[in-house]
């Protein structure tokens, strides 16, 4: 096996069984045991509940960690980028409904603009806030605020869907019709929590790996 093999495989078997066991936890986490209903959607999945793991979230946090260069570093850049995205996404999808809800776009438009220039604008404080962690949190948010109903621009607080006869106790519609809607400001706290979970995940790998990778031998 050549040097190059070495130093990799460790690294990839290490990232392939902690990836098995975090997809393994998040979706039984979310849709059987933090849930608000059982035996949805014609099986015995439950609606999660406000607060639930966002399964892919994590990976955007765990591929920033080796960005940011894989070390303890890395940990609080990434972990305090994540804090700064959320906040800013929180910020904004509370301005943006609050200046032009549905079916107006240009409200959102605005302050994700305003948001993005502030978030830049932080690179003055000093090399210790990373900004290409920031807006890859900041997005995930928006991303997810999107797929659970866009909560907030969307009104439609308890209300009764059809797709699998269970009523949506959340705000939104949502996916499924519903299934995953979430109040936005849960959003941004879900999405937080998970990108945690990601720099964590991305700390355990580099550790391990560096502790199993065999050592060079001295000449």
């Amino acid at each position: 096996m050549g040097a190059r093999a070495q130093a990799i495989l460790p690294l990839a078997l290490v990232v392939g069984v902690l990836s098995f066991l975090w997809t393994e936890f998040s979706l039984n986490a979310t849709f059987h045991l933090i849930t608000t209903q059982d035996k949805v959607l014609g099986g015995p999945l439950g609606q999660p509940d406000q607060f639930h793991f966002i399964l892919p979230v994590a990976f955007v946090s765990w591929g920033l960690f080796f960005c940011a260069g894989g070390d303890n570093a890395a940990f609080g850049k990434i972990a305090i980028s994540s804090l700064f995205g959320c906040v800013a996404a929180l910020i904004t999808m509370y301005l943006a409904y609050k200046t032009a809800s549905f079916p107006d776009f240009w409200g959102i438009a605005l302050w994700v603009g305003i948001a993005a220039f502030v978030l830049v604008a932080i690179l003055i404080a000093g090399d210790w806030y990373y900004v290409a962690g920031t807006f890859p949190a900041f997005a995930s948010v928006f991303l997810w605020w999107i797929a659970t109903g866009l909560d907030g621009w969307v009104t439609g607080k308890s209300e009764t869907y059809n797709l699998a006869n269970f009523t949506a106790k959340s705000n939104g519609s949502g996916a499924f019709g519903g299934f995953i809607s979430t109040s936005f400001y849960m959003v941004a706290v879900n999405v937080f929590v998970t990108l945690i979970c990601g720099v964590v995940l991305g700390i355990v790998s580099a550790k391990v790996a560096a502790a199993i990778t065999p050592k060079a031998k001295e000449a």
